[in-house]
Formats: structure tokens, sequence, C-alpha cells
């Protein structure tokens, strides 16, 4: 309210202000735009802060994960897809209105997950996976386009980036009626809802349908989360923070958190928005006010996390539901390696040339000079990633964590952006100093903050989750900035291997050997902490020592990998899912099989990425989420 009475006082007398609000004199043009611009952009951004809120309490009750959020099934990403798809290709579409267009791409990425998880009764497991790698494939078909037509979806990465701007009462009114609907459907499912705290068994004994529940209690957030989307952009960490942080303030009951998460998201987003156009004047650019919330919300879960109690221990049964067990996983492995061997000597020997597709001959040999480091690169950095996908989700038996999770590779991201813009001409080895520095520096504030509580996986996630939101928000306002240095940091955030030489990828490649074989002595670990911290105490294992190693392993492996090919979230997300899927269960077998997939996944993604638009090229992380979403949509469809 402090920041909403300065800004009318900056604008004339506070009764002028509010008698601007319902009778604006035409000839005043102060009150003009206090009505139809001020007024208009508080109330969306108070609306807007509650439907993230609230759906966000919704997500994570359902899919009983702390890092669920409204953008978890896609439906953020498929709403961006569509947008600039309609740009490109059908703008005609606009004349029926921005929001309806946003609105059924969100719809249709909502309804692929649901078709993905249907079979499995919308189990949690299935579902985030489900909507995990639907909002990565959105994601990377967005990055896509938007790598070839920068220029043509200038404007939607500021509504990519969260905008709040309003030049009428229209995104008000359209968003006020469906909250309001979405809201009394909540206070309806309130009863059932509380039941899925129960475990599926006692559920069910209760004679609730846990798939009907779950539809319901999903659609509810869906429907919010897009209603949001489509009028004002992606503001993807007021649904995260906001639930998370009122359940570390003690609002333990579902009740509480449906009352105080949308209060707290609207007096997040409200206040942010405020704050940015008090200074706004003072900036030299544009800054989204989703891109704003994130950075300001980050530091403040950050200082929340070390003061607020979170009990953790008890096994996570979820993160195994996929699993089954192969007859013959050194068979399996075998398989896998041959493959690789194959995928290796096709993408040295075979592709495009001026002639057309070539096999490549003695005298094309020099060729090898620039395919070999990039091979030796995509192959690497995808051992590393699924090896430190396959730790943190077996340390914090979460079937959502992912190296990116834990901000290692958004804290290397910020300081190369930040090194690429403040520091023109800087050296190759002069980024990597500067990346190194970035993940160390994540690396200790993750050990700051978590070591008196013995590195509980809760607060380990929540911590990575609020540094990767400062990532994401610092991406947002150097994309939304318009700088032609952006396109390179498109380039790289692809994951493309573009600038990488022979030096570079050979020791990625023995990095990658040799943190594969460091990580093996460690698997017994790994099969017993999923079990819970009672049972690893039991079994005379050090749960602090035995975090911290593992922590730091996973930050080393993500820290080289991000520094050569950028933050690929698709491998060292899906990379342990798809080793699972396969049959890999036990701790050692999982981590070679996740390795292998990783490593063909990019070998791969790096070959098709140089043939598919020959002489154009595609950055291999965006190959890479193509191809393996597309076959673990195929594996989850299967289950």
């Amino acid at each position: 309210m402090g920041l909403a009475g300065l800004a009318l006082q900056h604008a004339g007398a506070l009764s002028t202000a509010l008698s601007a609000l319902f009778f604006p004199q035409a000839d005043n043009v102060t009150q003009i735009v206090l009505h139809y611009s001020w007024w208009p952009r508080l109330t969306i951004s108070l609306l807007a802060g509650a439907g993230l809120g609230l759906a966000g309490v919704l997500m994570q009750q359902v899919l009983r994960n702390p890092l669920a959020a409204p953008t978890t099934l896609g439906v953020a990403s498929g709403a961006n897809l569509a947008l600039m798809a309609a740009t490109l290709m059908a703008p005609w579409l606009f004349a029926l209105g921005r929001e309806w267009v946003a609105l059924a791409g969100g719809g249709l990425a909502m309804g692929l997950v649901f078709l993905l998880s249907w079979r499995r009764g919308l189990a949690p497991m299935v579902v985030v996976l489900a909507g995990l790698v639907v909002n990565l494939y959105a994601g990377a078909l967005g990055m896509a386009l938007l790598l070839f037509n920068q220029e043509s979806l200038k404007g939607l990465l500021i509504w990519g980036a969260g905008s709040l701007s309003q030049s009428g009462w229209e995104g008000v009114e359209f968003l006020w009626p469906r909250l309001a609907i979405g809201a009394l459907l909540a206070i309806l499912l309130l009863r059932p809802l509380a039941i899925l705290d129960l475990d599926d068994a006692n559920a069910r004994s209760l004679g609730v349908s846990l798939k009907r529940m779950r539809l319901a209690g999903l659609g509810v957030g869906v429907f919010l989360t897009a209603c949001v989307v489509s009028v004002v952009g992606v503001i993807g960490f007021i649904g995260l923070a906001a639930p998370a942080i009122v359940r570390l303030a003690g609002a333990r009951r579902l009740m509480q958190r449906l009352l105080w998460a949308p209060l707290l998201g609207a007096l997040l987003l409200a206040s942010t928005d405020l704050l940015l156009q008090r200074f706004s004047g003072t900036l030299p650019t544009l800054i989204p006010t989703g891109a704003t919330t994130a950075a300001l919300g980050a530091p403040l879960l950050l200082w929340l996390i070390p003061r607020l109690a979170l009990h953790s221990g008890h096994p996570t049964t979820a993160n195994h539901s996929l699993m089954r067990r192969h007859s013959a996983p050194g068979r399996l492995a075998t398989a896998l390696s041959a493959l690789l061997v194959l995928a290796i000597l096709a993408a040295l020997l075979t592709g495009q040339g001026d002639k057309g597709w070539q096999w490549l001959g003695p005298s094309q040999w020099l060729t090898l000079e620039w395919r070999l480091p990039r091979l030796l690169a995509a192959s690497g950095s995808g051992v590393m990633l699924a090896i430190a996908g396959t730790l943190i989700q077996r340390l914090t038996a979460n079937p959502m964590a992912s190296p990116e999770v834990l901000g290692i590779s958004g804290g290397t991201a910020i300081a190369l952006i930040g090194a690429i813009y403040l520091l023109p001409g800087a050296s190759h080895l002069a980024l990597i100093g500067i990346g190194t520095l970035g993940a160390l520096a994540v690396l200790g504030v993750l050990i700051l903050l978590n070591h008196r509580s013995g590195f509980l996986p809760e607060r380990l996630l929540l911590t990575g989750v609020a540094i990767t939101a400062l990532f994401d928000a610092v991406r947002a306002i150097v994309l939304a900035g318009g700088d032609p240095r952006g396109q390179q940091v498109v380039a790289w955030l692809s994951g493309s291997t573009y600038y990488v030489d022979l030096t570079t990828a050979t020791t990625v490649a023995i990095l990658a050997l040799l943190l594969a074989l460091i990580a093996r002595p460690f698997t017994r670990w790994l099969d017993i902490l999923p079990l819970g911290t009672p049972t690893a105490h039991g079994l005379g294992i050090d749960i602090t020592r035995a975090r911290l190693v593992l922590l730091g392993l996973v930050a080393l492996l993500t820290a080289c990998a991000t520094l050569v090919v950028g933050p690929l979230s698709f491998v060292g997300l899906l990379a342990p899912h798809m080793a699972r899927l396969m049959g890999f269960a036990r701790a050692r077998s999982h981590l070679l099989g996740a390795a292998l997939v990783g490593a063909i996944l990019m070998t791969v993604a790096d070959w098709l990425g140089r043939q598919l638009l020959f002489p154009e090229e595609i950055p291999a992380g965006l190959v890479a989420s193509l191809v393996g979403g597309a076959y673990f949509m195929w594996g989850l469809r299967r289950i």
C-alpha cells in the first residue's frame, strides 16, 4: 500500500488519483493515464499474483512435490510456442485476440500431458515427468523459432518474460471472472484434495477416485495458469515461491495455504511491479516485471530457507515407480555401447557437403578437424550431465531434480553472460575461468545455507530453485533488451558446440571419463540414500558427509559441461529416467546406462543439427531436447 500511495502522490493528489479510477476527466491527461494504464496495471498484478499463488498450491498438493509450479505442465511454454507460431505463420489468428491464441496453446500442452499420463491414473510422478518433457519440448521448439527469427519475435521476448503493461481494462475484464471461477472450484475441492496428503492406499480405502481427484485439481490449476499466462505472459517464480514460502512460514494445512499463498503472490507481484515503475526512468532498457519478480523474490526465498524448519528423511517411493529391472543389464549396456560406437562413426564419416550426402574419403580427412572437436564436446558433456542428473535424483529422491535445479549451471551462465556483456573481447580461457568462479560461488551459497541442516534434500532443491530463478531473470532481461549480443547468448543457451576447439573438446572428454570413474565408488550411497535418513543412518552412512561429497561432484560435473555447451536442461533431467525405462535399476548400472544414453543422445543430436537444415545448423541442445523428448513421450505412453 505504501508503494502504491507513493506512486499516486507522484501523479498528483490522492483524491484526484482515486477519482480517476471511477470518473476520469476526458480533458485531463494525467487522469486518463491513471484510469487506462496505472489502475489496470495494479489490478492485473494483484489478480495475476493471486492466481499463480493459488495454482501453485494446487499443483504442489496434487503432485506431492515442492518443486511443482504452475508452469510444470507446460502451459506457459505451450502458450509461448503458440504465439510464436501464430506470429510467423498465421498472424490472422490475432484477430481473435492474443489471449485466445495463448490459451489454445496452453490447453494443447496440458491435453498432451494428460494423454501421456492417463493410463497410469494421473499418478503424480508420471504427470510430473510428462509435464517436464512437454515443457522442455515446447520450449525447445520455441527456442528454435527464436534462433532463426529473433528480429520478428523481439516483441514476444518481453511478453515471454512477463509484462504487466496495460492500455485499458480489457485484461482485467478477461481475467477476474475466470480467476473467481477457479477460486470457487478450489474451495469446493478443498476436502477431497486434503485427502491427497495420504498415500494412495489409504486414500482409496476412503472411497476416493484418485484419477478423478487429480484430474480435477490439476485441471483447476492449469486453467488458472493458462488464464494468467494468456494475459500477462510467463511469470513463473510466483507460483513456486509463494506456496513454498507460506509452507515454510508454518501454513501446513491445505486451507491455510489456499488462503495465504494467493495473498502473498498478489503482494509479491504488485510490490515488484510498483518498484519497477518507480525506478523505470533511471533504467537504460525496458525490464519485464516477470523477470524482476524472480530477481527480487529469489533472494527472499534464500533468506527464508535457513531460518525456517523443514523435516525430511522419509523415503520417497515415487521416484522408483517407473523403474523396471532388466534381466541382463550387462547385455543392454553392451548394446548401448555398440550403438554409441555406430553413432560416433556415422557422425564422423557421413554428412552433407557441396555435392550432397557423402561418405568421408581419405582425401577429405581434413574435415575431421572440425567434426571431431564437436563430437567429443557433445558426447563428453552428455555423459557429465547425465551422471550429474542421476546423482542428484538419487540424492534427493525427487524425479524433478536435475543439475540445473541446483543452480550450478545457472551460476555459471550468469557469470558468462556478465562476461560477454561487460568484458567485450574476453579470451576463451578468461570466459572459462569466469564461468568456473560462478559455479564455485553457487556451490559456496549452497553449502553456506544448508550445512547446518545436514543438506536436507528439500532445502537443497529450494535453494537451487531460487538461484535458478535469478538466472532465468537475468536471461529474460538480457533477451528482452534487444542487444545484438543476445544472439550469441541464445546460441550458447541452446546448447551449441559451434565454438569448441580440439584442445577444449579433448579436455571435456577426458574429464567426463575421469569423473565417471570417480562416481563409481559412491554407488552404495546412491542405493541407500533414497530409502530415507533413518535407514541410511542404520546402515552406517554419515548422511551429511555423503550429501556434501555427492553435491560437490554434481557441481563439478555440471560446471564442466555447462562451460562448454551451455545449460542443457534436457540431458541431465531425462537421461536418468530414460535409463530407468530401459531397465537400469541399481545405482551402478543406472549411472552407466544414463551416461551411455547421454552420450548417444548428444552425439546424434550434434550430427542431426548439422544436417537437417544444411548449410544452416541447429544447436545440439535443441535437437537433443526434440529427439530425446519424442522418445521419452513414447516411453511414457507405453508404461
